[in-house]
């Protein structure tokens, strides 16, 4: 099998078009020491930034708080630790970044608070001990989930149907230069068949039902973990197993996402 395409890869996107690589450029800051002063805007960003630069302790005391809550893989835990999650929100949503809490990251969506991250990433990886093999990943978001994946898969296949949060993703990912993760601009209700077949899938969407393309996409063996709509009205979690005979459904906890949609915009 030829080696899989690095991050940010060139992948077809699932309408047919090719996803565009960003380059990146520097540009030029503004400067105000000419004039002898410095924005207090500027002051008020310094401020935030520093007080999150050094966010080891509080990324420990964030974990200490899901393993208190229950989270127990200590993979998952381990990868929650490693990402600096302050780089995913904007910058005056700073100094929120490390409490349990879902922040908006425009286009109406939100980053998930972190003991729902760790919660269905360790769902996802029952009974696994070292790491997960393809993982499709539906709605990038901010691409802060991804980020967390990388750590517990040997590849991370990203979709997101909004193209300014597909870019945003790029550009937060970027940094980090993690070869095992792919992004796809496309709609996510299709899956990605060009990645798969997949040792699990995890949606950040939720929808009255799993679509087809996930669970046709998906190894024997493996897990879906997606937010679903009970007959009740209700959004809950539920994970799928798929076995040699079909799939084993087990309903859990009520969730709240935003819904699941079809098409890119």
């Amino acid at each position: 099998m030829s080696q899989r395409p690095g991050f940010p890869a060139k992948l077809p996107a699932a309408g047919g078009t090719r996803a565009t690589r960003s380059p990146v450029v520097g540009l030029a800051k503004p400067s105000h020491a000419a004039h002898g002063l410095q924005p207090a805007r500027s002051l008020e960003v310094t401020s935030v930034v520093a007080s999150v630069t050094d966010s080891g302790p509080l990324r420990a005391r964030m974990v200490s708080k899901l393993a208190a809550q229950g989270l127990h893989d200590p993979m998952v835990l381990q990868a929650m630790g490693a990402v600096e999650r302050h780089r995913f929100v904007e910058t005056a949503l700073a100094v929120q970044a490390y409490e349990d809490t879902s922040l908006p990251i425009g286009l109406g969506q939100t980053i998930s608070k972190p003991n729902v991250v760790a919660r269905m990433i360790e769902l996802m990886r029952e009974g696994v001990s070292g790491k997960l093999g393809r993982i499709l990943e539906i709605g990038t978001g901010c691409g802060y989930q991804a980020a967390v994946l990388s750590h517990v898969a040997t590849e991370v296949y990203s979709m997101e149907r909004l193209r300014g949060l597909h870019e945003k993703a790029r550009e937060n990912l970027r940094p980090l230069r993690l070869h095992n993760v792919h992004l796809i601009f496309g709609d996510g209700m299709l899956g990605y068949p060009a990645g798969g077949l997949y040792a699990g899938i995890i949606s950040a969407a939720g929808g009255d039902d799993v679509p087809q393309a996930w669970l046709d996409q998906l190894a024997v063996g493996g897990r879906l973990v997606a937010p679903t709509t009970t007959p009740a009205g209700h959004q809950a979690l539920v994970v799928m197993r798929k076995t040699a005979m079909g799939f084993e459904r087990q309903v859990l906890e009520a969730v709240h996402f935003v819904p699941l949609k079809s098409g890119i915009a």
